[in-house]
């Protein structure tokens, strides 16, 4: 019996990409001033997107959000073939397509491609890769999903968080090590609400943030200035991440009835660069020339300072206060100025006139 042709490129089947094959699932999310729909012929690819994004409050910009496609494909894991002489063979390429975007993949490889212009991503993600779902959230789909709304929507990425009352927000900058994600805990347990912890997009004409607010990262010392019953609140249904660099932290979840999301974007009110340092006296918080927050903010934010609203954001920025905010001995207090900073303004003389 005659072995069956094996298919190529140069003798392909009637839709050899698998074009005009619907998707099995499409989960249709409002994330980050945009519509997006992520496709995905996998059951394990879509349980990631809604552990990812479902739930989330709806952020909108202004004008009419747009529409972004994200196809996910799952590849198969890597294999070697036999040839009839007996040598090893690579494994073989396959044709994907999904979003408008058509590619060839290596079995077993993994991948993100984008197109700006077509509002839409391409996922390839290896079977293996599976077993690992932190990264394919953190490394593809996050990475497809910021890259497409920055470029599309002019938003600028930075690298921060961002809590906030009132619709108006404050982004806290600091290094690792500066308490940046215990300063959120104890402000969301303080009832502020919570925009994003490590990545913020601002739209530099408003000046507005939007950020995706799903997950808390935080050392497990970062507990320690809870009681035993908050701390077992904090971690109920919390994972144990690893990250690249080896640091383990626990990934706590973030849409609970008991932490107050943003339910818009952030209008942004003042910048505060969180120090190492113990502050020495009762006042924690010191205003900055503004000379030294556009220096802090270059230093910190090497990325954003090269795209092209940097220049709108700094010249909006200028007119904000900024500050440096010293460690105290308890995250309370550090939460006492920030509720202080985001406090309302009093009403102007001639809006109390009318």
């Amino acid at each position: 019996m005659r072995a069956a042709k094996r298919l190529t490129l140069a003798a392909p089947p009637p839709d050899p990409f698998g074009e005009r094959r619907r998707p099995a699932w499409c989960e249709h999310l409002q994330l980050l001033g945009g519509r997006f729909d992520f496709e995905t012929d996998s059951a394990q690819l879509r349980r990631i997107v809604r552990l990812a994004y479902a739930g989330l409050p709806p952020h909108r910009l202004a004008g009419s959000a747009p529409h972004f496609r994200i196809r996910l494909q799952l590849t198969p894991r890597t294999s070697r073939r036999r040839t009839s002489r007996g040598a090893n063979e690579p494994p073989p390429v396959r044709p994907l397509a999904g979003a408008g975007l058509l590619c060839g993949a290596i079995d077993g490889a993994g991948f993100v491609t984008l197109a700006t212009q077509q509002r839409a991503a391409l996922l390839a993600v290896p079977q293996d890769l599976l077993r690992h779902a932190y990264h394919v959230r953190y490394e593809l789909l996050e990475f497809a999903v910021y890259v497409l709304a920055a470029r599309v929507q002019k938003l600028l990425p930075l690298h921060a968080a961002c809590v906030g009352r009132g619709g108006e927000g404050l982004l806290l900058i600091g290094p690792s090590g500066s308490g940046k994600s215990t300063l959120v805990l104890h402000s969301l347990l303080a009832g502020l609400d919570f925009l994003a912890e490590d990545s913020v997009l601002v739209e530099p004409t408003q000046m507005r943030a939007t950020g995706i607010a799903n997950f808390l990262h935080l050392r497990p010392d970062a507990l320690r200035f809870l009681d035993r019953a908050g701390r077992a609140a904090v971690l109920r249904g919390a994972a144990v991440i690893r990250r690249r660099s080896g640091v383990e932290k626990l990934e706590i979840e973030m849409r609970r009835r008991e932490f107050q999301l943003a339910a818009m974007p952030q209008r942004i009110r003042a910048v505060v660069f969180l120090s190492r340092r113990l502050s020495g006296s009762p006042a924690l918080l010191k205003p900055l020339p503004k000379a030294v927050v556009l220096g802090r903010l270059r230093a910190t934010q090497r990325y954003a300072a090269t795209q092209p609203g940097w220049r709108l954001f700094i010249k909006r920025l200028s007119a904000l206060p900024g500050y440096e905010l010293r460690r105290g001995s308890h995250p309370r207090e550090a939460v006492a100025v920030l509720e202080r900073l985001l406090a309302p303004r009093p009403a102007s003389s001639a809006a109390r006139r009318r």
